[in-house]
């Protein structure tokens, strides 16, 4: 599950519990605030590399990690910063949320 990302519309920072997709953690306790209050999960920050299993970068400026966190979020916003938008379709009656590239004339 380490490798699994979530994609999340509702986060404001992209929270791995991966130390491989940072390349130099800076390491500084913080709090991530939710429903329920803050909670002190994040061990560090640094810039991250996402690759999809298509083979899509994603380049995440100031990803934050959490050693305790189950899964990994990917915030729509670092998404659309990467050039990407996302979509929603249906296949075989199930719907999907896609990754899609959008190019600019």
């Amino acid at each position: 599950m380490e490798d699994v990302c979530l994609l999340d519309s509702a986060t404001t920072h992209t929270i791995l519990c991966g130390k491989h997709f940072l390349s130099n953690v800076t390491l500084s306790k913080a709090n991530v605030y939710t429903i329920s209050g803050p909670v002190g999960i994040i061990d560090g920050s640094e810039n991250a590399t996402i690759v999809l299993p298509n083979g899509t970068t994603l380049h995440i400026k100031d990803a934050l990690l959490s050693s305790r966190s189950k899964r990994n979020l990917l915030s729509f916003k670092y998404v659309r910063h990467n050039g990407y938008h996302l979509e929603t379709i249906y296949e075989q009656n199930k719907e999907c949320l896609c990754i899609t590239s959008y190019k600019t004339s």
